[in-house]
């Protein structure tokens, strides 16, 4: 996988969504090796890794936010 073009693939799950937790697992199986090339990647160009996985928390917690309809704006 190319992390900077965004070249790569994921496999399609085999479980089914409403397998939750296996489903879930099979997710997390997928995407730890991607997510651990990213912050190679991002460490190699000079960021601290820390501060890019937290980024991504962040990132990815928007991202679910905006999903679900709530905006950080709404929020107390």
């Amino acid at each position: 996988m190319n992390v900077m073009t965004g070249e790569g693939t994921v496999p399609a799950p085999t479980c089914s969504a409403s397998e939750f937790l296996a489903y879930e697992e099979e997710c997390r199986k997928v995407l730890k090796p991607l997510l651990t090339g990213l912050l190679d990647v991002a460490e190699s160009a000079g960021w601290n890794r820390r501060t890019v996985a937290s980024t991504l928390m962040f990132l990815s917690a928007q991202h679910v936010s905006a999903a679900s309809g709530v905006s950080a704006e709404s929020r107390p």
